[in-house]
């Protein structure tokens, strides 16, 4: 059951850490795949890459 008194403690407060964090890292995965996915299209379109041998 559901208390107010849970985030009081210890185990509640790393819970609600927990869910910070996790929020947190969705939401900047989120806008760097966004970025990531617009950044094609300023750069042209390579047909065949091309591998380089460093000596």
């Amino acid at each position: 059951m559901y208390t107010k008194a849970f985030f009081q403690t210890k185990l509640g407060q790393a819970s609600l850490a927990s869910i910070v964090a996790t929020t947190a890292m969705v939401a900047l995965t989120t806008q760097m795949n966004m970025v990531a996915a617009d950044s094609h299209f300023a750069q042209p379109h390579i047909a065949s890459p091309i591998s380089v041998e460093l000596a």
